[in-house]
């Protein structure tokens, strides 16, 4: 079930009772949601940077399709960015602190996903604090997404209108109840660039974890740890592993403050599917592996080559997951991360 401003919504007895898209229409236009939509895109951007933190300031941050819970003892901030049509999702225990965010990209990943969120944040006590930031309003877009094993299906509405409907769906009909605090996606999170094309106002969020405020944020490279590359490879095979169909990556422990990063397999042909995907321009790669080739961030294509050269450096994926086991990193004093061998 939905809050908001304290109250069930829809109204018990309301005749607005649609399932997830009437119901995200008609939130988009509540005045509350409206006004928290415009403070958060009036509050300037924190640039997230692991060299300008002194002391270090503890930080988690998820890659698409991944999520992490984080306890506030622990971890400080949590966040992600990087989105255009996905949508970051914070669900935040009001009474302990406990946060779950999640950079959702696909429909298909958010019943399951939820669950997974959930397992470590709800309690039979618990309030529920949420927020959905990102997925413009991408309707308009052309695009043509046919990576080998991709799963974005172009739909008359655009990728960014089908994921918020599903995720309003899919909080509307839980036995939690959900306090919506934030729902600055589709029309409140778009802008024209210089050349009139529709794009994100804001791509990336950072939740602190003892305030529970959240602002816009960027992460810088160093920042994106650890273990950058197989991450975003997983992001990109997952969907021929069948032990992750329908579910959100598995990153980070929440009770030890170590990253897990869960196994995940590939056919040895990617390798040979990386080698061919080399071989594109770079106006080629956005246009075949983005779901909004006009609204990517500038570096992209450079993130898309790095998996490529690494899926032919290591077409196996037990060179990666060596014994089927997690790659395991610990936090050092200084705020980067070291592998555990």
């Amino acid at each position: 079930m939905i809050f908001v401003d304290g109250l069930p919504y829809p109204a018990p007895g309301s005749q607005s009772r649609g399932q997830g898209r009437e119901l995200l229409a008609s939130l988009l236009d509540h005045p509350a949601l409206i006004s928290a939509s415009n403070r958060l895109k009036a509050t300037p951007e924190r640039k997230v940077s692991v060299s300008d933190q002194s002391p270090p300031v503890k930080h988690v941050y998820v890659f698409q399709r991944e999520y992490a819970t984080v306890d506030p003892a622990a971890v400080e901030l949590v966040g992600m960015d990087e989105a255009t049509t996905c949508v970051g999702l914070v669900i935040r225990n009001r009474n302990n602190g406990m946060t779950s965010i999640s950079h959702m990209d696909f429909p298909k990943v958010v019943d399951k996903g939820l669950i997974q969120m959930l397992s470590l944040v709800a309690d039979h006590e618990a309030i529920l604090d949420v927020h959905l930031i990102g997925a413009f309003n991408d309707a308009s877009n052309e695009h043509d997404n046919d990576i080998p094993g991709s799963e974005g299906l172009r739909e008359q509405d655009g990728y960014s209108m089908c994921l918020c409907s599903k995720i309003i769906d899919a909080l509307h009909n839980s036995h939690e109840n959900f306090h919506l605090q934030t729902l600055c996606v589709l029309e409140h999170n778009t802008k024209r660039d210089s050349n009139g094309n529709a794009c994100p106002i804001i791509s990336g969020i950072v939740v602190n974890t003892l305030s529970g405020s959240i602002m816009p944020a960027s992460f810088a490279r160093s920042s994106r740890c650890p273990d950058e590359i197989v991450r975003r490879i997983r992001v990109t095979v997952s969907s021929e592993d069948s032990s992750w169909k329908g579910r959100l990556l598995k990153t980070y422990d929440t009770f030890d403050d170590k990253f897990h990063i869960a196994p995940c397999y590939w056919l040895s042909d990617w390798g040979q599917i990386a080698f061919s995907l080399q071989q594109l321009s770079d106006s080629e790669i956005l246009l075949r592996c983005s779901t909004s080739p006009s609204a990517e961030s500038p570096d992209f294509v450079e993130n898309e080559r790095s998996i490529w050269s690494y899926l032919i450096q290591y077409p196996d994926w037990r060179q990666t997951f060596v014994g089927g086991k997690p790659r395991v990193f610990k936090r050092t004093s200084n705020g980067g991360w070291q592998r555990c061998e």
